[in-house]
């Protein structure tokens, strides 16, 4: 055997394999078929279930027995996938036309997960077995091969509605993503007649029956004359909101209720959108809220905020939208696959695609149905006819030696070896010419077919056979007659399944929210040791000043309308608005600082925190691990980004210290094997952020700084050494650059 090695460039190799991944997302996982708006996995989910026999009518199915099937058929992809479609297709809040009946935890509007397969059963809905399932025996879609080729599944599934409108769609691949908005199954159809009737509508024509998305959560879209645009195009932004009501409270107060929600905010942003609330509140964004409780059920979405009497309800309701998610924007791309390929579609390609599919699906369902019934007719003429010569039948059968020769005679005449009664019985037995497959029908029929009644049930029934067949071939033969067939199913789906809309649209202007300015004052930030952090009036704070400075890390003198400055030891700063944290009283729970200013707290830790209208006042002081130090001026960090680098580390190097230069004349170096340096701090020279520094100590092997102290004049700090006192200022004054002095008590 000869080997071959092919050369080709890793570079193209990497490119093809690539490419080929990406079809495969695109294609076979993440976008669905324009013509059924399913995706693969929808698609075998839904078709497992109809091969298990799971109907509506049918009692429920564990849903662990579903997910398996269809992994061990037809979709080799892992059991989450497929349980999560599952699970997708029966929740109500999600999808306007849901096409599984789920029985059991299939999750809830705010975000709770569906209970495990094992608890959970399921099967599909009349819609889907109608107008999804219904036709896949009478050969109107292709079927491939399974992924091992032990079994047949559609390449799509004979959908007689415009699934990928009605239900929507949402996918991310390789490179692009769809995000279909949902509409109403009324609308849609009647849509779908306008454009059968009159294929040349323009897209605004055609928004005359199909007024916009319809979602199931309801709310308000208020962008109304920005929809032409999106569906022309099929890329756009829709401005969503949530209902809002008022009522009457107790005591003369008001309730502003919202009961129902934009589709935007189904999940954890129910919970973010009660927390974002109660933050207005804590940190006196407003001071109008009461009281905020989340009275939704099954029955529906009800979110009460109760009210103070003197608020101003309507500029309150702006900062709802202005400052929470009450008010979203929901990104179109109607994105899907038409004839293999990832397409961005407009409303009437959307349709004519649709279109197209139902012609397709309609004629192929009318060819078969046609070739029944003219087999059905061939054989109901054939026992007509055997009826009328019942007498010779039974003479030839009776006359024959087996079946075949009893079939020779019914088809070609050949009475060679049947015994008959008389000459005339033969010759007229040698013209009896009947077509094989109505002689297979008439020796397989029964003596009870001749009773008078049963002869004329053959006969009323062969008529209704002719009159299909003239039926069929109109259809088939008439364009007009066949799209009058599809607008009657139609019809007939939208008399049984259509609701009202939920989703109101509108023009609504830009909300105009009139935020009240915050008087200027100072305020004292308080951060404990857990980076609980949270701001306090300096009066509270001199009440209550020995607990504050005992109980907390960092105390500090801030703006309340300004920022405060985290360094961490990882050389980064942080930026956060002082407003972002509660103001309150002295024994009030802050907020974790990591919340609102970005830091990890895994990865870094916050080793000075100072108030950024410092900054230009003072300079700063930094200290790393491996002794390099330098001075910066606080003018550098007088930044209004969030996150910038306060310095430049050396590989495997970190900040001990960050400390404002205020009124210190000596600083103190510890190191980890126990060396103390102290030296003058003039001796630091200033640099700028983004250099390294120079070395302040010298170390030997892996020691490194473990702490840094600052002293001033007459200062006679004292520290725990070695569980005895050190008075630093006793410590020999020393030269930056030292080896230091080993201290030993």
């Amino acid at each position: 055997m000869n080997d071959k090695i092919l050369q080709t460039e890793y570079a193209d190799v990497m490119e093809q394999s690539y490419i080929d991944y990406a079809m495969s997302v695109i294609i076979a996982r993440a976008l669905p078929d324009v013509r059924d708006g399913l995706k693969p996995v929808q698609r075998r989910t839904l078709y497992d279930m109809q091969q298990l026999g799971i109907r509506h009518d049918k009692p429920y199915r564990k849903c662990a027995r579903i997910v398996g099937d269809t992994m061990g058929k037809f979709h080799p992809h892992g059991d989450s996938s497929i349980y999560d479609a599952l699970v997708v297709m029966a929740q109500d809040f999600k999808k306007g036309l849901p096409l599984v009946d789920g029985h059991g935890n299939f999750g809830s509007i705010e975000g709770d997960g569906a209970a495990a397969m094992r608890y959970t059963e399921a099967r599909l809905q009349r819609v889907t077995q109608i107008a999804f399932l219904e036709d896949l025996d009478k050969d109107v879609v292709d079927f491939m091969p399974n992924f091992d080729e032990t079994e047949k599944e559609p390449v799509v599934l004979p959908v007689r509605l415009p699934n990928i409108l009605v239900n929507g769609a949402e996918g991310i691949a390789v490179g692009m993503a769809t995000s279909i908005p949902p509409h109403n199954l009324g609308e849609v159809i009647d849509a779908v007649k306008a454009y059968l009737r009159d294929p040349d509508l323009s897209t605004k024509q055609l928004l005359r029956y199909l007024k916009g998305p319809d979602f199931p959560t309801g709310g308000i879209v208020c962008n109304e004359d920005e929809l032409l645009q999106i569906y022309e195009t099929g890329t756009g932004k829709l401005r969503l909101r949530g209902r809002v009501e008022i009522e009457k409270g107790k005591a003369g107060k008001t309730n502003v209720v919202i009961t129902e929600i934009p589709y935007t905010m189904i999940g954890a942003n129910i919970s973010k959108f009660l927390l974002d609330v109660a933050t207005l509140a804590e940190t006196k964004k407003t001071n109008d809220i009461i009281d905020i409780t989340n009275q939704s059920s099954k029955d529906g979405i009800r979110i009460v905020i109760e009210l103070r009497k003197d608020a101003d309800v309507e500029n309150f309701i702006n900062m709802l939208y202005k400052k929470t998610k009450l008010e979203d924007t929901f990104g179109v791309n109607m994105l899907a696959v038409a004839g293999g390929r990832p397409e961005t579609m407009g409303l009437r390609t959307i349709l004519k695609h649709f279109a197209d599919f139902q012609y397709e699906i309609t004629r192929r369902k009318y060819t078969t149905l046609l070739a029944k019934e003219r087999e059905k007719r061939e054989v109901q003429e054939g026992l007509i006819k055997a009826c009328n010569v019942i007498d010779l039948i039974i003479e030839i059968l009776r006359g024959s030696k087996d079946r075949t020769m009893a079939k020779r005679c019914l088809v070609d005449g050949i009475t060679d070896g049947i015994t008959f009664k008389s000459k005339e019985s033969r010759i007229m037995a040698q013209q009896l010419m009947f077509t094989e497959r109505q002689a297979n029908a008439i020796l397989e029929m029964r003596l009870y077919k001749l009773i008078g009644l049963e002869i004329e049930a053959l006969i009323k029934e062969h008529d209704e056979t002719v009159a299909n067949i003239y039926r069929y071939e109109d259809i088939l033969e008439s364009h007009s007659s066949m799209t009058q067939v599809i607008m009657q199913e139609l019809d007939g789906i939208k008399k049984e399944f259509a609701v009202k809309r939920r989703t109101v649209i509108e023009n609504t202007e830009q909300t105009v929210y009139v935020e009240k300015k915050v008087e200027e004052m100072d305020v004292v930030c308080l951060m404990d040791k857990f980076g609980y952090a949270r701001t306090v009036d300096m009066a509270t704070y001199e009440r209550n000043k020995e607990a504050a400075d005992a109980e907390n890390k960092f105390v500090f003198v801030c703006k309340n309308t300004g920022r405060i400055c985290l360094f961490t030891d990882s050389g980064q700063l942080y930026t956060v608005k002082v407003e972002s944290l509660p103001f309150g009283k002295f024994r009030d729970k802050g907020i974790p600082i990591d919340n609102v200013s970005g830091y990890d707290t895994a990865k870094e830790q916050i080793i000075c925190a100072a108030s950024q209208s410092d900054l230009n006042l003072y300079r700063f002081v930094f200290v790393t691990k491996q002794a390099m130090m330098k001075v910066v001026d606080g003018g550098e960090f007088d930044v209004s980004k969030r996150c910038v680098a306060a310095t430049k580390l050396q590989d495997g190097d970190a900040l001990v210290s960050v400390e404002l230069l205020k009124e210190q004349r000596n600083v103190i170096l510890q190191s980890n094997d126990g060396y103390f340096l102290r030296f003058a701090i003039e001796e630091i020279p200033e640099k700028k952020k983004a250099a390294v520094g120079v070395r302040g100590m010298k170390l030997s092997g892996n020691d490194e700084i473990l702490n840094v102290y600052y002293t001033k004049t007459g200062d006679d700090q004292v520290i725990e050494y070695k569980e005895k006192q050190l008075e630093l200022a006793k410590i020999k004054l020393g030269k930056r650059d030292g080896k230091g002095v080993k201290v030993r008590t």
